[in-house]
């Protein structure tokens, strides 16, 4: 079933819960991928209705560009959906339906965690992911909604944002989905030729690498490592490389005992930009 109003989703889904049914919820811009299944499949288990959506946001794309470019492909996308399961319920609204008469982003105030990385490089990208998260929580009322750590920065400000609005929903973190030479699925991949994707794999490579290196080597040593790696990849610009503790996200120079840290990065192949990260220690 695909529903594509607020209205018809919001009178399906108080009817399902009258029923007892507890509700699972995939926010994605569509060009769905395995990841996204995963995810579905994660939703199955734990819910017993499964909503995604496919919704390409325009108040989360700081360049005009980047909106044009995104891959719409509603039809595929819901049959890799409903071939997964034809019980999962489709929900995709326009913008129109979705924002009201103004499409804009609201201002939040997520705190420093918003204003590094994605935030420092992508200017307004998180109120345009809150804005639109809280308007999709509201609209499907889901018991758990599940998001994958390859967005892990997004992830922390969903939580946050779940917070502020005060949503009675359970964030579900969910594992990188990988392809077998290590590469983050995301949908930005299909803009990249067969060569283009074996190359991008040195992202993963070199996360694996600090990973291996950071009980031995100190935070600087990792990111003068990492950046002479990308000096060497003429197809490729690195765009940020940071190591931060998993509760701040606030990039670090030093490490602290008994914290937990992540590595995040940003990279460019062929003006496809890809991001990834990795659990450290």
């Amino acid at each position: 079933m695909i529903l594509y109003t607020c209205a018809e989703l919001s009178d399906f889904i108080a009817h399902q819960k009258l029923q007892g049914q507890t509700i699972g919820f995939v926010p994605t811009m569509g060009a769905l991928h395995q990841g996204h299944l995963g995810l579905a499949a994660q939703a199955m288990e734990e819910c017993t209705l499964v909503v995604v959506s496919i919704f390409v946001n325009p108040t989360q794309f700081n360049k005009a560009e980047d909106l044009v470019n995104y891959p719409r492909t509603l039809e595929a996308d819901t049959e890799l959906i409903h071939q997964l399961n034809p019980d999962i319920l489709v929900f995709a609204p326009t913008a129109a339906d979705l924002y009201g008469a103004q499409i804009q982003a609201k201002s939040y105030d997520f705190g420093p965690m918003a204003t590094t990385m994605e935030g420092e490089f992508r200017p307004g990208h998180f109120d345009g992911v809150g804005t639109v998260v809280n308007l999709l929580l509201r609209a499907v009322s889901p018991d758990k909604a599940y998001f994958g750590e390859k967005d892990y920065q997004q992830l922390k400000i969903v939580e946050q944002l779940v917070a502020i609005e005060k949503l009675p929903v359970a964030i579900v973190p969910c594992p990188i989905a990988r392809n077998a030479q290590g590469l983050a699925l995301s949908s930005r991949n299909a803009r990249l030729t067969a060569a283009q994707r074996s190359q991008a794999t040195v992202v993963y490579k070199m996360l694996k690498k600090a990973q291996d290196c950071f009980e031995v080597q100190d935070i600087p040593a990792i990111q003068e490592m990492v950046k002479k790696a990308f000096d060497h990849e003429p197809q490729m610009t690195l765009e940020y490389f940071a190591i931060a503790p998993v509760d701040t996200l606030m990039p670090a120079r030093s490490k602290i005992e008994k914290t937990s840290y992540r590595a995040f990065i940003a990279v460019i192949v062929s003006g496809v930009r890809l991001i990834d990260n990795m659990q450290l220690n």
